[in-house]
């Protein structure tokens, strides 16, 4: 006579894997967590405007 399988809890278990490869291939397709993509905007950010506050104005007639 065969195991005793409780059918809910394999069902359960058979979505639970699926699930799971899903996310693997969601995790390789979009790469970045986003605490990540924040963390990465935030520094992208913070460059910009410390770059444009040490830009130089130039004057309006000023063309040489």
């Amino acid at each position: 006579m065969g195991d005793i399988v409780n059918l809910r809890r394999a069902r359960k278990t058979r979505a639970h894997v699926k699930d799971e490869e899903k996310a693997q291939g969601n995790r390789v397709r979009f790469g970045l967590s986003k605490a990540e993509r924040d963390l990465a905007e935030k520094s992208r950010s913070l460059a910009e405007r410390r770059l444009e506050a040490h830009r130089l104005d130039e004057a309006p007639g000023d063309e040489s």
